[in-house]
This record gives C-alpha cells, sequence and structure tokens, in this order.
C-alpha cells in the first residue's frame, strides 16, 4: 500500500499551518501561540531543515530513495501526531512544548539526523531502520502519558 500521498499531506499541512503562525509570530511574538502552535512551528522546522533540505555533493544525501523518503516522513509525522495528542488532552499533568522536547530529545536527535542515512541501501534496511524509529517514538510518547 502506498503511504506516501498520506505523509505528503500531513508533511504540507505542516508546513501550511508553520505559514500562517508566522503571521501571528511577526505580529504579537512567539510567547502568544498555544503549545500545539508551538509545536506545529518547530515540526515544520524539521520539515523545511531536515527533510526537505538536501545536499547534492554529500554521500548521505546525494539522493533519498523512495523507503527512504517513506520512513523519515512517517517517523516526522508520527512525533508530530503524538506531541499534539499530548499536548491536546485534559488531564492533570499539563505538558508544554519544552517538556515533550526535553522528555524525547535521544528521539528528536534521531529524527533530525534521519538524513544521515546512507541512500544506498535496500528498501528492507531501510523499513527497519525506521520501523525501529517510529515504535522507539511511539514508546517514548507511551511513556510520557504514563507519568
Amino acid at each position: 500500500q502506498n503511504v506516501l500521498p498520506m505523509y505528503s499531506a500531513h508533511g504540507k499541512d505542516i508546513l501550511q499551518t508553520e505559514d500562517d503562525l508566522q503571521e501571528i509570530v511577526q505580529l504579537v511574538g512567539k510567547d502568544s501561540l498555544s503549545e500545539d502552535q508551538k509545536c506545529t512551528l518547530e515540526v515544520a522546522k524539521v520539515v523545511r531543515e531536515d527533510f526537505l533540505q538536501q545536499n547534492g555533493f554529500s554521500d548521505y544525501d546525494f539522493m533519498c530513495p523512495l523507503g527512504k523518503t517513506i520512513g523519515m516522513m512517517k517517523c516526522i509525522c508520527v512525533w508530530y501526531d503524538g506531541a499534539q495528542k499530548i499536548l491536546g488532552r485534559d488531564s492533570e499533568t499539563r505538558f508544554t512544548w519544552n517538556d515533550i522536547h526535553v522528555a524525547l530529545k535521544p528521539q528528536v536527535e534521531k529524527i533530525a539526523n534521519m538524513k544521515f542515512e546512507l541512500p544506498r541501501q535496500s528498501d528492507a534496511d531501510f523499513m527497519q531502520f525506521f520501523s525501529a524509529l517510529t515504535l522507539e517514538i511511539q514508546n517514548a510518547f507511551a511513556g510520557l502519558s504514563e507519568d
């Protein structure tokens, strides 16, 4: 099943929302944003800088095979959705975007470093790597939910 259109649409939505939020930030500052909006800005930055931006002269970024593209976008979307879910829930424990960013720092670093996976791997290798990272992100959010 081809999931690329779903992840592409999700990424576009994040970037479009960021564009809308940038106007607010320019007028009244980032502090006026809600926690879920701060999350959107930060995830959009990851999409732009770590997913879309490429360096054609590097060993890891001169091309991006479909398996790597799908895996990277899936990890970003799972991270974004997990954060939005935590930020949007009603409970005694309220989380801020900064709380989530600090608690998931190892996963955030892995997400930022996904682009360094060398492109000449098999789709099975990409699937294994990105499935493991997706599971790690989901488990980190599950642990955060239990706290």
